[in-house]
């Protein structure tokens, strides 16, 4: 797209929690919003809630939607899908009518992304129970990506600053993970780590592999997926000009990459990550989904139904978020 910013499809999420009063902080925030143009998908009802919760002021045009290009002048504008009255919700409850306005505005950022009006897309916390209220089928965010905008397969990342977290398996049962850590689910996930970072500006990614089992298995003793599944993923990725080691045990793979070894852990299975990242600095983290036509970016936090309608959320993890996914869709 020829366009002097990238333009960011910004879905607003769960409006029960803090998801309506960091749109507006978001909007209302100066270096957000010289960093990329947006397109807001949601409720200027919810919108205005927001604002109200924030107590900022945010003017944004309308609108009407994809039959005419959107005038990005002032750098923002509105597709009001008028679906939803934020009134008839109790804050702080996940509710069926929560889900259908947080993934119907998704969807449509999809499909601006997946038709060129947009070059990334972001969104504001989901709360999962909400959206299987609404779409019992819903397992995460990645299989509505994939439907939307097709290609991939993507994968979620965990980002902090210039620390990356992949990982093989994600939203699956623990009792289900063994029998999906397999030499080549391995080796694509380290080849699509390795893309992704290079597209967001490491020119060779240093990839540590975590192990699955208690002390790399201990040749065998806790397990035989490290040795017979992860070692010889990580020779194949080597041979394809990966920059890559392990698999090293998990319990303190982290520290080394924290103190700068590497570049990004590679971890079998969604907490073994999550939990390491958000202790670094919760405040801070993103969820990237990459792999596909376009990045996809969020606070890696969630919907805190404890404090919403405070005034109190912190904008942090979401101006990261932001600024990562302007990032990438400049290089894209």
């Amino acid at each position: 797209m020829a366009q002097q910013k990238p333009v960011i499809a910004l879905a607003a999420g769960d409006p029960s929690g803090i998801s309506l009063e960091l749109l507006a902080k978001l909007l209302a925030d100066h270096e957000l919003r010289a960093a990329a143009d947006y397109i807001v998908i949601g409720d200027r009802r919810a919108l205005d809630e927001g604002c109200r919760i924030a107590k900022v002021r945010v003017d944004l045009p309308d609108w009407a939607g994809p039959g005419n290009a959107p005038d990005l002048t002032h750098g923002a504008v509105l597709l009001d899908l008028g679906h939803l009255d934020p009134t008839t919700l109790t804050t702080g409850e996940s509710a069926l009518a929560g889900g259908r306005f947080a993934l119907t505005n998704f969807r449509k950022a999809l499909r601006l992304a997946r038709d060129g009006l947009a070059d990334a897309v972001a969104f504001t916390p989901f709360n999962k129970h909400a959206m299987r209220l609404f779409e019992p089928s819903y397992v995460d965010e990645i299989e509505i990506i994939g439907a939307e905008l097709g290609g991939g397969p993507g994968r979620e990342f965990n980002v902090l600053d210039r620390l990356w977290n992949a990982r093989i398996t994600s939203h699956v049962p623990l009792s289900k993970v063994s029998g999906l850590i397999t030499r080549q689910s391995v080796l694509n996930g380290l080849i699509l780590t390795d893309r992704c970072m290079r597209e967001a500006g490491f020119e060779r990614p240093r990839i540590a592999v975590a192990a699955l089992n208690p002390h790399a298995g201990d040749g065998g003793n806790f397990g035989h997926e490290d040795d017979a599944e992860i070692t010889p993923a990580v020779a194949d990725a080597k041979a394809r000009g990966i920059l890559c080691e392990g698999p090293f045990p998990s319990d303190t793979v982290f520290l080394r990459a924290k103190r700068g070894d590497f570049d990004a852990v590679q971890t079998m299975y969604h907490d073994q990550g999550q939990i390491a990242m958000k202790l670094m600095d919760f405040e801070k983290g993103v969820t990237l989904i990459g792999g596909y036509k376009a990045p996809v970016c969020t606070p890696a936090h969630g919907t805190a139904y404890d404090i919403a309608g405070k005034g109190v959320a912190n904008l942090g993890a979401t101006r990261a978020a932001i600024l990562l996914a302007a990032r990438l869709a400049a290089r894209h």
